[in-house]
């Protein structure tokens, strides 16, 4: 309790009147006044609200930390990128005539040879059957010839013919057998014209919207098309680069920093959706073209990702994350804990006395969330993340664990009963 207000307190007390219609205070209150200024004298008290340790000295101030661990960690770049069919097949109508029937439901998956349309057969058969004919008639033409060219023979040799006449009978025999060729060629022809006439899937795959009806004239002077067929699964993902970002990447794996990823097996590479949404499958890096494109400075990529339930449709604006270097020795740090300006990136450490220190890194690019530290920091050293306000010159800090925004917290303690 303070001087001021112990002083009504001693109000109360007895007074004692002075001869001569005087008043002297009393010996009480000349006592107390000496203990309020003892007191006061004792030294300045500690700011209100400042914690104190056992000993009622200040306790050290907290700060989250991080324990770093050096390691081989990724360099994940992130391109922009559009999909496409792997493969994709227009159906023509490759014979002219009336179409009669569609054999699919449109957008449905089909099988390759699968029945499509079916155009109408009947001048196809008609011609087949002529080609069969013009066949026959050219078998019966080489098998009365052949028998000429053998009664011949013998005859020639025996001088009983002239020459001449054996001559011709073995060359009718071989014009004969050359029409026969020529027939047997129109018949095989008839035969792929009738096949023609029958539209079946080229390849397995999607089916969209048929683009003629039945009754409509096709093929007429020019295959019509009539429906378009792509194949989905798997999916092609055709990504660019700027040509600046291969050059740097390829120094840095040139001059050591950095190593080049796959090696020896196919990079992979994670699709990131429209909504924000990483593609469950991962897929596979298929190429790194050589020309860059002149317009827009751009290399482009290709990479290939399974698509077994139709989420990937053609078309589609994705994002692609893959992996094309590694950095051995590497850090992975939040981003709060690095400060960033102009002369150059920062981060807090505590030594093991709990003193902090600024310490100059070097940054790769981000990952997850999260900064990548080429250089500047070595394995076991805490770098402080949160509590940056608490920090005050060269003060020692009690360094505790650092836990990520999300994470379970810690278990509150239990309250006695009766509080």
């Amino acid at each position: 309790m303070s001087f001021m207000q112990q002083l009504p307190m001693t109000r109360a007390l007895p007074r004692e009147r002075l001869r001569g219609g005087g008043m002297r205070p009393p010996v009480a209150i000349l006592a107390l006044l000496a203990v309020a200024i003892a007191g006061c004298s004792n030294g300045t008290p500690p700011p209100a609200g400042a914690a104190k340790n056992g000993k009622g000295t200040p306790a050290l101030a907290e700060v989250g930390v991080v324990t770093v661990d050096a390691g081989t960690v990724g360099l994940v770049t992130e391109l922009p990128g559009r999909t496409e069919a792997s493969r994709v097949a227009q159906v023509r109508a490759r014979a002219a005539g009336i179409l009669q029937q569609r054999l699919f439901r449109e957008g449905s998956d089909v099988k390759a040879g699968q029945v499509l349309f079916q155009i109408d057969p009947a001048p196809y058969r008609a011609l087949l059957a002529a080609a069969q004919a013009s066949v026959a008639r050219g078998e019966a033409n080489v098998m009365q010839t052949r028998a000429q060219a053998e009664r011949f023979k013998p005859l020639a040799e025996a001088n009983a013919i002239s020459q001449q006449d054996y001559v011709n009978a073995v060359a009718a025999q071989k014009l004969a057998e050359a029409e026969l060729a020529s027939s047997q060629a129109s018949l095989q022809t008839a035969r792929i014209n009738l096949g023609y006439a029958t539209v079946t899937a080229p390849i397995s795959g999607r089916i969209g919207r048929t683009l003629v009806t039945e009754g409509a004239l096709v093929g007429q002077g020019e295959p019509t098309p009539l429906a378009l067929l792509q194949q989905i699964d798997p999916m092609y993902v055709n990504l660019s680069q700027p040509v600046a970002d291969v050059l740097r990447l390829r120094a840095a794996i040139a001059s050591g920093e950095l190593r080049r990823a796959g090696q020896g097996e196919a990079v992979p590479v994670r699709i990131v959706l429209d909504d924000g949404s990483v593609y469950p499958i991962a897929g596979r890096l298929l190429f790194s073209d050589l020309s860059v494109d002149p317009a827009t400075g751009q290399i482009a990529l290709r990479a290939e990702v399974p698509n077994p339930r139709g989420v990937l449709l053609p078309g589609m604006y994705v994002r692609a994350r893959l992996e094309q270097a590694s950095a051995a020795g590497a850090i992975l740090l939040p981003q709060q804990a690095v400060q960033r300006s102009a002369q150059g990136d920062r981060v807090k450490v505590v030594s093991a006395d709990g003193i902090v220190s600024d310490r100059t890194v070097k940054l790769g690019p981000p990952r997850d969330g999260q900064w990548l530290v080429l250089e500047g920091l070595a394995s076991g050293e805490q770098v402080v993340v949160d509590g940056f306000q608490k920090l005050q010159g060269d003060r020692p800090v009690k360094p505790v664990p650092w836990k990520a925004p999300g994470s379970a917290p810690a278990p509150a303690p239990a309250r006695a009963a009766g509080s």
